[in-house]
């Protein structure tokens, strides 16, 4: 029986670190045992590992997951690895349950074990405004939406106050162009690498899923209906995820092909 009443104990880190966490789940219903499938003769996981190391800012990098089989592949590859109870609903969740024994924490940068090709630059964009700016308890990215992305419902849009925090996200088109005559404000895509203060983590995590959340199937609207702030920065490179069959061999082709 593993003790889930407690989180983990790894290695202390750094008082004031910046932590970046990768939640792994093994069960995926599209594509089961997703974090090890191959891509181009390596576990996706290892793919995400790397690149979250190059990300400047981070003090430790840890996959987080609920299964022994990715335990065994990260160690082998010479990986950090915790592991987290079944349990937990959500990557957040998951992160969350293994902060809450990182006392010397004081910030985490969560990316998901599905981006095989994440920037590593975004990454240390979020790990560095987060160490500058302990005011901003959750921090994210945004880029210019494509055309063909402004009425896309995977493409998740964001609008930010004159002071570059989060007003709303949607799957939507915002804003919407009702007037020819407004100013030009194109659509801005989110991308969906997340920092938080660790406290801001950890309330943000016993917070029950809000109602805007449920409607468009965001969890990062659950903080702003509790009057979390949200920075967005602009920066990063889109990312394609794996969640499908075609998604894999789509990033591999792009791996392999250059």
């Amino acid at each position: 029986m593993h003790p889930w009443t407690t989180p983990p104990s790894g290695p202390a880190p750094a008082r004031g670190a910046v932590v970046g966490a990768i939640p792994a789940r093994y069960g995926s219903t599209r594509l089961p045992g997703k974090p090890l499938l191959p891509i181009a003769g390596r576990p996706m996981i290892e793919h995400v590992y790397g690149r979250v190391r190059e990300a400047p800012g981070l003090d430790r990098v840890v996959v987080l997951t609920d299964d022994e089989r990715i335990v065994r592949v990260v160690e082998r590859f010479g990986g950090e690895v915790e592991l987290t109870p079944p349990e937990c609903r959500s990557g957040t969740d998951r992160i969350a349950w293994a902060a809450r024994g990182w006392e010397g924490v004081a910030a985490v940068v969560n990316v998901q074990g599905d981006e095989p090709l994440i920037d590593p630059a975004a990454v240390g964009l979020v790990a560095r405004h987060l160490a500058e700016h302990p005011e901003d308890p959750i921090v994210t990215l945004a880029v210019p939406a494509e055309r063909e992305e402004e009425d896309a419902a995977s493409a998740v849009k964001v609008v930010c106050d004159l002071a570059g925090c989060a007003l709303y996200f949607s799957r939507a088109r915002i804003p919407f162009p009702r007037h020819g005559n407004a100013p030009a404000v194109r659509p801005r895509k989110h991308l969906g690498v997340y920092g938080y203060q660790r406290e801001a983590l950890l309330r943000f995590a016993e917070l029950p899923p809000s109602p805007l959340e449920e409607v468009e199937s965001l969890e990062q609207l659950r903080a702003l209906e509790n009057g979390i702030r949200i920075r967005v920065l602009e920066g990063g490179r889109p990312a394609p995820g794996v969640d499908t069959r075609e998604d894999l061999e789509r990033v591999e082709r792009m791996m392999t092909e250059g």
